[in-house]
């Protein structure tokens, strides 16, 4: 496959037109020095426009991952994305180790990452909104990191191999898992790891849910396994190492409805009778995080 090809095609998505005026917004913003504080809000301190900073952030909503402070300017993305990051935290060190964030939105976790100093910090996401809210950010914290629009099926492609990839909140999203922990695989260097999260269900059989048209009212979302299956896939994927990290059940405080997105949330996915329970039955959301490992051979 030739990257180089791709990435000409998929600048001309910018031009889209309900992309474009985004675009054009961030252009007009002033080159100015900031301090950033990269703590569970990435904070821009400067002196500010501040009604430009607040209506191009409003341009560019839907804000899911966050939160970002910039001036007086409080994004409350409808993921408090810390939460995460920070029981993720004490299982890596990204100090010197070429990292990937598959799947990274706008970039939270990757600014965060910068506090570890890693070798390089590469973004894939094929989505030209929060590619636009990742330069809008990037804008006043001026990072090295690479954003590409590329996906998980082109990691094996990559220029590069990958000390460390994250891969946080897209197996389930996936109709060919498998494949997907297939590419992760050999977008790892070899003795790599694989941070990784995806929905789980309890059981002790090596079985998936597969929801017949949504789960928690999100319609792509294939199979949702058991632990136990989750680990038989990964080993059909090559890792030879699985390790459970953490397990939690998603909660109000970490994804819930703000100013900054347009439509529902959590509590609208939930049965508002029984909150360990989907609208459509299901049980309720559940992540299990893990560490996969690449043989050093």
């Amino acid at each position: 496959m030739n990257l180089e090809d791709l990435r000409t095609e998929r600048k001309k998505w910018m031009t889209w037109k309900n992309i474009a005026p985004l675009r054009e917004a961030l252009e007009t913003l002033a080159e100015i020095e900031c301090e950033v504080e990269l703590s569970d809000r990435v904070k821009i301190i400067a002196d500010l426009d501040e009604r430009r900073i607040y209506e191009t952030a409003r341009l560019l909503m839907p804000w899911r991952k966050g939160p970002f402070e910039i001036g007086a300017t409080f994004i409350d993305s409808e993921w408090q994305s810390q939460v995460k990051y920070n029981l993720l935290r004490p299982h890596f060190d990204l100090k010197d180790k070429r990292v990937a964030d598959i799947g990274c939105n706008n970039g939270y976790y990757l600014f965060r990452m910068q506090e570890d100093k890693p070798k390089s910090l590469v973004g894939f996401d094929p989505s030209p909104l929060y590619k636009t809210q990742f330069d809008f950010i990037n804008h006043f914290v001026k990072s090295e990191i690479v954003y590409e629009l590329l996906g998980v099926e082109h990691l094996e492609f990559y220029e590069e191999k990958f000390d460390v990839i994250f891969c946080l909140g897209v197996l389930y999203h996936r109709s060919d898992p498998v494949a997907m922990l297939k590419s992760l695989h050999k977008g790892l260097d070899k003795g790599g790891e694989v941070i990784l999260d995806t929905f789980y269900i309890e059981g002790d059989d090596e079985t998936c849910l597969c929801p017949e048209s949504s789960y928690s009212k999100i319609p792509n979302v294939y199979f949702v396994p058991t632990i136990k299956a989750l680990k038989n896939w990964c080993s059909r994927a090559g890792f030879h190492d699985f390790e459970v990290l953490e397990t939690s059940l998603t909660q109000p405080h970490e994804q819930r409805k703000t100013e900054w997105i347009e439509g529902q949330s959590l509590e609208d996915f939930l049965d508002p009778n029984d909150n360990s329970k989907t609208v459509e039955g299901y049980p309720a959301p559940a992540r299990v995080y893990v560490k996969l490992r690449k043989d050093k051979r």
